[in-house]
């Protein structure tokens, strides 16, 4: 496995916090990889798939703003098309001209709006689950997902991380705890829930302000002006994989999958090599 760095670079906001991955053996011309990973937590949640996208790849993964340990986004309500410009900048501060893209999640959205601001800056993207929610869905989302936290003298923040982050492995949406939405997955190992957990705790005050701005990302309007190579996928346990074929058709020329069996052990491995594929060749 490829060892993966941390570092900082400063921006107008503050200073961005990154992991990256030099490449073991990539072939000439190859672009490196920016990762946006998906809300609540940060880039540790992609170190597995980075270690192994590195093999071929140069691989870079920032914690968006206001997430891991990122400095908080400057406006008080940013939207999507603020973290695409913010993640720019980001590249901009380490001299990356050209990069494939990659985001799971919230992070699908950001890329997007990547590559429509630039997409002369990127060769192929990939988004990993996006929420291609209805009109409705978005509002509840809004209104009931990712409330504003802060600390308190009760320390109820630390009770609240660890539920927030524990229902989401068991129920979408997290706040519905029925029956009618169990993911019907196993749960997250110890070590994963508190790992994320503390992510989640580190920006306390600012983790919701990413989801908000996934949920009010006019997706719809937006894709259609993808200009770059583009494969839609999820995993079979994603609660977003429903989108796929959404954004898919909405994206010219875009690819799509559903990768199946992602609880079993092999599951990753198979991930990074079916995105190999498709940054490589573009094609599944």
């Amino acid at each position: 496995m490829t060892q993966i760095t941390r570092s900082f670079v400063q921006v107008q906001e503050g200073q961005v916090h990154l992991r990256s991955c030099e490449a073991r053996a990539a072939a000439p011309g190859t672009l490196p990889l920016w990762m946006i990973h998906a809300s609540p937590a940060s880039s540790v949640s992609l170190t597995g798939l980075m270690s192994l996208l590195a093999e071929r790849r140069r691989v870079i993964a920032p914690d968006t703003l206001g997430n891991g340990d990122s400095a908080p986004p400057a406006p008080a309500a940013p939207d999507i098309a603020y973290y695409a410009d913010s993640s720019l900048r980001v590249m901009d501060a380490l001299g990356i001209e050209k990069v494939d893209l990659y985001g799971s999640h919230t992070g699908a959205h950001i890329v997007a709006e990547m590559a429509i601001a630039r997409p002369d800056r990127f060769g192929r993207m990939v988004l990993d689950g996006i929420a291609m929610f209805s009109p409705d869905d978005k509002q509840e989302f809004l209104t009931h997902y990712a409330p504003a936290v802060a600390p308190d003298a009760f320390g109820t923040q630390f009770h609240w991380a660890w539920h927030f982050v524990r229902d989401q492995a068991w129920f979408f949406p997290y706040f519905r705890r029925d029956a009618e939405h169990l993911r019907a997955i196993d749960a997250p190992s110890a070590e994963v829930l508190h790992r994320t957990t503390i992510e989640v705790l580190k920006s306390i005050r600012t983790y919701h302000l990413a989801y908000r701005a996934a949920f009010a990302h006019p997706d719809r309007e937006r894709l259609p002006l993808v200009q770059v190579p583009s494969l839609v996928m999820a995993d079979d346990n994603d609660p977003l994989r429903r989108g796929v074929q959404a954004a898919a058709a909405l994206l010219p020329g875009a690819l799509k999958t559903i990768l199946v069996g992602a609880e079993r052990p092999d599951a990753l491995a198979r991930k990074a090599a079916l995105l190999g594929r498709f940054l490589d060749e573009g094609t599944l």
